[in-house]
């Protein structure tokens, strides 16, 4: 009685006694999440004729996986009870699962077990291959397998046991099969995992009362955020990425607490580059020291962080900006919170460091505006902004969202930050100049940039190609041809090739343009106008928003972008996040003519529709579709064999929703 009273009086010590749980579904892949404490854990569970048993651990970015061979018929799991499971091994803490399962299958085939840091699993789940120096031997009794190994530089390492009272388990011609004692019969599974990678410590108190009462968008969030860390999805990105908590933030910002985002810009300053960098990826654990090794120094887990992105060094300033100087809380704080240190340096220093880098890498092109002076991937790099698959920006080496959305955003960012006198005490009056000269070249890169990725298609052209792409996929194109209205198309590129054509797909990306902007009126409607046509005009179908378009490309380039690829025609939840935040702030503005507004609102009303629609997908990364009798059908992302890749079931940047209230006209359709 007196615990509850005490628990009753204080929230947050409820919310820190009661372990987090929750479980997703989604097609043939259950996923069950647990968090407590040291604990945190991602349990997998794959059914079908490829099944998997797969446990993430925030920790380390580590886990642990066994592989079956593929099955005769598909096998069901069925998952019981989950608890969390804590033991000390030679003086040090694992920390982990346990968990009951069933399968229903004759016989289970170990094709492989991989014990390691999360991006070695992840690259087995795509290449089948690992580093041989990781391999686990497998420890086989009647009843048991198990799997053990300690970490390559001697650290507390990872382990894995699947234990059965009514199967047994044999070696049979160098495998190890599972069958059940008696044909026919379910197989119990005991399912543990743990790992001894030092744990993270949970941010428990996240969110305000504005968020949306959305129970698993926030289980979502709670598990992907730490003290130490954002991180950017699971089971695949059970770490820090930059991009993807400097996004999150923004989208997320009015609805946590301020110690949420103090901590997640803080994790984005304290890994910077020495020039002002922001880090994409961090390299930590286990990987660090495969990397350390292969690079011939010592077996050393010291992090290693990607740079090889080039937005997020641009997004950094304007979410700053967004925080210290447009949110009341934030403001209040904001010289507090330059004066504060992390990793050893003051953040007011460190966020100069960045507005620097931004402001010396904008001025070539301010003082002639010609293409090769945009911002361009790094030399060598397929890759360097959010569609970071190779055929994400069609091969192009100009990504419109850094050259027409982000460079301007970060410089008007900094002219902010000076005029409020919040650099003083971080830069020289010589450093101050640079800065306000870089500032000076916003109009330059507002009035030119714009016009070089300009896509133009006349009438016929517009129409004949999107006939030809509905054809080509299998999609009606009734409703598509109908709103392209028999008039000339221009839509901005994603991208400019090597040489400064434009790559002609139709993309979502000029959703930051009416985030972080303030086109005018000719410029929304042109570009609202684009996105929310039906496909394959431009991007909405009745389950989503598909954050990219290629019929008005060359036909050899449609098979790349298609519902099986990464970044092709495929619903990215985040990315209809961005669409809505931006549809919400331009129709905010007083200054623009009804017949604008108008086409917001309809946009607006469009996209929720379509969101609410794919509800209970909403905190995936991503999704795909299937098309059949005049219907688009959700296809969760991973399901079929011809699928790029796997989406992550909890995503970071889903759940951003959760500062999203729906339009009143919709809301009952997302609950």
């Amino acid at each position: 009685m007196l615990l509850a009273a005490v628990l009753a009086m204080s929230p947050a010590l409820s919310l820190v006694a009661a372990p987090l749980q929750f479980r997703i579904a989604e097609g043939q892949i259950q996923n069950a999440f647990y968090q407590d404490g040291g604990t945190a854990a991602h349990l997998l569970l794959s059914s079908g004729v490829q099944p998997r048993i797969l446990v993430a651990f925030p920790a380390g970015n580590s886990g642990t996986g066994v592989w079956f061979e593929t099955t005769a018929k598909p096998v069901q799991w069925t998952l019981g009870k989950l608890q969390g499971q804590r033991r000390t091994i030679a003086g040090h803490a694992w920390n982990g699962i346990e968990a009951d399962a069933t399968v229903t299958a004759d016989r289970l085939v170990v094709k492989d077990a991989v014990l390691s840091s999360i991006r070695v699993l992840r690259d087995y789940q795509l290449e089948q291959r690992y580093p041989a120096q990781v391999a686990a031997t497998p420890q086989v009794s009647e009843r048991s397998v198990r799997w053990q190994r300690q970490r390559l530089d001697g650290a507390p390492g990872y382990a894995l046991e699947l234990s059965t009272d009514n199967g047994r388990f044999a070696r049979e011609g160098g495998h190890i099969v599972l069958r059940p004692d008696r044909a026919g019969a379910a197989l119990h599974l005991r399912i543990a995992a743990s790992t001894g990678e030092p744990p993270l410590t949970p941010l428990v108190d996240l969110l305000n009362a504005k968020a949306q009462p959305d129970t698993r968008s926030q289980d979502v969030l709670r598990f992907l955020s730490y003290r130490q860390k954002f991180l950017a999805g699971s089971w695949r990105f059970d770490t820090y990425f930059g991009r993807d908590t400097l996004m999150s933030l923004r989208l997320l910002m009015p609805v946590l607490q301020p110690e949420a985002i103090d901590a997640g810009i803080g994790s984005v300053l304290a890994r910077l580059s020495p020039g002002g960098e922001v880090a994409h990826e961090e390299g930590i654990g286990e990987f660090a020291v495969l990397q350390h090794l292969k690079d011939g120094g010592k077996p050393s887990d010291a992090p290693i962080y990607d740079y090889t992105m080039i937005d997020g060094n641009y997004m950094l300033a304007p979410v700053a900006a967004a925080w210290l100087l447009d949110d009341a809380r934030g403001r209040a704080d904001a010289r507090a919170f330059l004066a504060g240190h992390v990793d050893g340096q003051r953040r007011g220093d460190a966020l100069v460091r960045n507005l620097l880098f931004v402001a010396d890498h904008s001025m070539a092109f301010a003082r002639q505006p010609v293409y090769s002076n945009l911002i361009a991937l790094k030399p060598g790099s397929p890759v360097g902004q959010w569609r970071d698959s190779n055929e994400g920006i069609g091969r192009g080496r100009y990504p419109y969202d850094v050259n027409v959305v982000w460079v301007p955003a970060a410089l008007r960012a900094i002219g902010r930050f000076l005029d409020a006198g919040l650099l003083d005490g971080y830069t020289t009056p010589a450093q101050r100049e640079r800065l306000r000269a870089a500032v000076a070249g916003v109009n330059v890169w507002d009035a030119k940039a714009p016009g070089l990725f300009a896509v133009h298609r006349d009438a016929q052209q517009a129409a004949k190609q999107a006939r030809d792409y509905a054809a080509q996929v299998g999609v009606g194109d009734a409703a598509a041809l109908a709103a392209l209205g028999g008039k000339p198309l221009e839509f901005p590129a994603i991208s400019l090739d090597a040489q400064g054509h434009p790559v002609p797909v139709l993309h979502t990306d000029v959703g930051f343009q009416l985030l972080f902007g303030k086109p005018n009126a000719a410029v929304l409607d042109r570009v609202v106008g684009d996105v929310a046509r039906p496909f394959p005009a431009g991007l909405m179908t009745p389950i989503g928003m598909l954050v990219a378009n290629p019929a008005y490309a060359d036909k050899e380039v449609w098979p790349r972008f298609g519902n099986q690829a990464y970044h092709g025609t495929v619903v990215w939840s985040w990315q209809q996040a961005v669409m809505a935040a931006g549809l919400e702030r331009q129709l905010a503005r007083s200054d623009l003519p009804a017949p604008t507004r108008a086409l917001l609102g309809k946009a607006q009303a469009g996209l929720w529709q379509a969101i609410c629609a794919a509800h209970a997908m909403r905190n995936s990364e991503l999704w795909s579709w299937s098309y059949a009798d005049g219907r688009y059908r959700i296809a969760p992302f991973g399901a079929e064999g011809a699928h790029e890749d796997e989406s992550n079931a909890a995503q970071l940047w889903s759940t951003v929703y959760l500062a999203l209230p729906p339009p009143a006209a919709e809301s009952a359709a997302c609950r």
